[in-house]
């Protein structure tokens, strides 16, 4: 009986997903994007040198090859964020020294319509070097617990956590990205970041941040969870901007780790925010460090009010909007915050005046 009622839940978690991805497809469909410049390699650029390998999990070719010398991005891709997708594409590519030298590998729902978005990509971006992935919805439907926030329950939000089965296995590091950014420097710089010789990810850490609210009082109070962080200086990070060893997380088996605490979840409320908490009680205290420049977030506001706020102290190369205003939302309600014009210039979205023209 439990078994049956688990079940249920989940058929029920994907079909109520497989219809919001449906309807939220009918309404990008009335988007469209202009045509991106094409941005080329300096003379300095290493040649790719590329094999293949064979890949059942992407729609766009079963063959996908694998550049050497290349900087893999991963993104999800959904309607809801479609818009921005489209932005941070364009500033990776205006800011890259080699922008032909990257590979987009974009992770989109099994329910999505992919014939959309493999035709607006390909129109905005004739010359990108991309592969879409599906992902299964039903893979997390029965491990995802409500948030404070409903976009956070969305289960294309926890696909970051899949990417080493998703990518072919010939991909060692990948730099995962959020929709709702833009760089204004070099991505190859991000890459590059040293790991060490055991982390398995890097991103930006923020220790001044009070760690211990991003778990409940059920968790701190049991000994034999909060012992998870004994031994190690946990910080909170954002898993919206990290650079990640593929290669590593394979061979730990990070996925299971981080189903293993969601899991847990399910049976004891031990957090409140979504898909983040698994990934710190994984990774908090191990990771490499990567400079604050390449991930000024929060510029979409806190989760409950979105309201405006500054950048951080300091040099920026990458603009993320996280939390719940997003730039695109603001900017179309006439209350842009005033960052919000550094996001407008990358956006590619056909305007119905200039369609009619």
């Amino acid at each position: 009986m439990i078994k049956l009622g688990s079940f249920v839940i989940s058929l029920l978690w994907t079909i109520s997903f497989a219809i919001a991805a449906h309807v939220g497809s009918i309404k990008t469909k009335t988007l469209h994007f202009k045509e991106a410049p094409k941005f080329y390699n300096s003379p300095t650029c290493p040649s790719f040198n590329y094999y293949h390998s064979t890949d059942t999990n992407n729609i766009t070719n079963n063959t996908q090859i694998c550049f050497q010398n290349a900087v893999n991005v991963a993104m999800t891709l959904d309607a809801a964020y479609l818009r921005g997708s489209m932005a941070a594409i364009l500033s990776v590519l205006q800011h890259s020294s080699c922008p032909e030298n990257v590979i987009f590998h974009f992770v989109a729902s099994s329910s999505a319509n992919t014939d959309y978005l493999n035709v607006t990509l390909s129109t905005s971006f004739p010359y990108l070097h991309f592969t879409i992935y599906l992902f299964q919805d039903s893979a997390v439907a029965g491990l995802i617990s409500t948030s404070i926030r409903a976009a956070l329950d969305c289960p294309l939000n926890y696909a970051r956590n899949y990417l080493a089965d998703l990518l072919p296995g010939c991909i060692q590091k990948v730099v995962y990205l959020d929709s709702d950014l833009v760089l204004v420097d070099d991505i190859a710089k991000l890459a590059a970041t040293p790991l060490g010789e055991e982390s398995v990810l890097a991103a930006p850490e923020y220790c001044n941040a009070n760690f211990t609210t991003y778990f409940t009082p059920t968790f701190w109070s049991n000994p034999s969870l909060s012992l998870t962080f004994a031994n190690r200086k946990p910080c909170y990070f954002n898993t919206g901007v990290m650079v990640i060893d593929l290669q590593r997380w394979r061979a730990g088996d990070y996925t299971t780790k981080i189903v293993e605490w969601m899991e847990l979840q399910k049976r004891m409320r031990i957090y409140e925010l979504g898909s983040l908490p698994p990934f710190l009680l994984v990774f908090a205290g191990k990771i490499a460090p990567v400079d604050h420049k390449w991930n000024q977030h929060g510029l979409g506001g806190d989760n409950f009010r979105g309201l405006c706020r500054d950048l951080h102290p300091g040099s920026v190369s990458l603009l993320h909007w996280s939390g719940k205003g997003k730039p695109w939302v603001r900017l179309d309600a006439s209350r842009p915050c005033p960052l919000d014009a550094l996001w407008a210039p990358y956006d590619l979205l056909q305007t119905p005046y200039v369609l009619e023209s």
